[in-house]
């Protein structure tokens, strides 16, 4: 599923192409997606002018004057911008078209993806109005941490993936974390000292923003905006790892499964 990571770098790859532009028409070819698309939004987005394209946490916002269009790229989708003219494929749902000649294409073989539309701040849509702490932002920090996992059992794996506390650290930036700080995937959340929190918070910033600049992870189906897959699993430590050598004291990684994900971590290394 792409992450906050991957969501971003399509917001990056978009927004050049999209804000200040025109909106020509919609073209929606299955309505049936996770979240059924609106039936008149075609008639509600012609004519009008994309102000600015933002992102909370996996969600897509476009500014459009008179309300947002919400995009979630689900398990598999994937956001292009093609000449509008390009003959769509199996798996492209809807078009975005402008008067520029351009069209934003969501590709989505799954379908678990969104286009929604909201007049309300988009804030206060159902969809985001829980949303946790963005953790990039000065919001996210060791002291937040900290504060936030004081008395909670959860492993500290599965808490910093809860999306109500903290938005978009997917299954792979997680274990990516945990290692470099060298913190055990099994340890209550709520036994983290202000100190090893402090240094958690900063490394998630840095696997973060490290794997942006990579332009994501790709391991089935993640391409950004112009179709480029993404390359931060080259950089991976643990992730994916199990029962190879640790590149950091030569011991086995290892795998279990928490909430569901697998994950994966040395015990050499992560206390």
């Amino acid at each position: 599923m792409p992450e906050l990571p991957e969501v971003e770098t399509t917001r990056r790859g978009l927004e050049p192409h999209l804000v200040g532009q025109r909106i020509q028409t919609a073209v929606i070819r299955h309505h049936g997606l996770r979240h059924p698309i609106p039936k008149d939004l075609k008639r509600t987005l012609a004519g009008l002018t994309i102000r600015s394209l933002q992102r909370r946490g996996k969600y897509l916002l476009l500014d459009c004057g008179a309300g947002w269009l919400i995009l979630h790229l689900g398990m598999s989708g994937s956001l292009r911008i093609l000449p509008a003219a390009t003959p769509p494929e199996k798996h492209d749902h809807f078009d975005l078209v402008l008067e520029s000649g351009q069209c934003m294409r969501l590709r989505d073989p799954r379908r678990f993806g969104a286009v929604l539309w909201t007049t309300a701040p988009p804030e206060n849509h159902p969809l985001l109005a829980k949303l946790g702490v963005e953790p990039l932002t000065d919001a996210f920090d060791g002291d937040f941490l900290y504060r936030v996992s004081r008395g909670r059992r959860t492993p500290i794996k599965p808490f910093l993936m809860d999306g109500h506390i903290i938005v978009g650290i997917g299954n792979i930036y997680a274990n990516e974390a945990l290692f470099s700080a060298g913190i055990n995937p099994k340890t209550a959340a709520g036994r983290l000292g202000k100190e090893r929190c402090a240094r958690l918070a900063e490394i998630v910033k840095d696997i973060l923003n490290r794997a942006i600049a990579a332009g994501g992870s790709t391991l089935r189906d993640f391409v950004d905006s112009a179709g480029n897959p993404g390359y931060f699993q080259q950089q991976y430590r643990v992730y994916g790892r199990a029962g190879q050598p640790c590149l950091r004291c030569g011991g086995i990684i290892r795998q279990l499964r928490q909430g569901q994900r697998s994950t994966f971590y040395c015990s050499g290394c992560q206390k």
